[in-house]
């Protein structure tokens, strides 16, 4: 497992579909999740300090889990398997660890809410993982070179050799 961070949220240029996308902790390989509108608008919301009158759905089971003193204390993106990616959330709950499964959109938008730190096995970051040549600093050249892949990638450019 790579440690990763969440480094933004975009738009598929064809589908308009979400994207959430991952870097990992260490060097400049980039991991693109496909999402939904409501999970992309719960990270995005978090990720920008906004609050909503009402709890929304992630942010219930954040309070849910504090009442209940259990943390969340990482998420994994698992598995990329038929297209399709997997997670789990790690609670710590009683001194011993219980594993969750989970769409990884909604581990990530837990783990804005609960600082829990992201994680991504090697074999999704080795199939589905891009890397920039050089170091890349300004985010604003990432966001440029992101959205050029975007133009021209599809879902089924992940799909591993079967």
């Amino acid at each position: 497992m790579q440690e990763m961070v969440i480094y933004g949220v975009s738009f598929d240029m064809v589908g308009k579909q979400p994207i959430v996308l991952l870097k990992t902790r260490e060097g400049n390989k980039f991991l693109p999740i496909w999402i939904g509108h409501p999970e992309a608008a719960a990270i995005l919301m978090k990720l920008q300090g906004a609050n909503t009158p009402r709890p929304m759905t992630h942010d219930l089971i954040n309070d849910v889990l504090s009442e209940l003193e259990v943390s969340c204390t990482k998420v994994s993106v698992t598995e990329l398997r038929e297209n399709t990616f997997y997670a789990a959330i790690t609670l710590l709950m009683d001194g011993r660890e219980v594993e969750i499964d989970s769409r990884p959109s909604d581990a990530l938008a837990l783990a804005v809410r609960t600082e829990a730190k992201i994680f991504a096995a090697e074999d999704v970051i080795s199939e589905s993982a891009i890397e920039f040549e050089h170091e890349v600093e300004d985010q604003d050249e990432v966001v440029e070179k992101f959205k050029d892949f975007l133009d021209n990638v599809s879902p089924e450019d992940f799909a591993g050799e079967s």
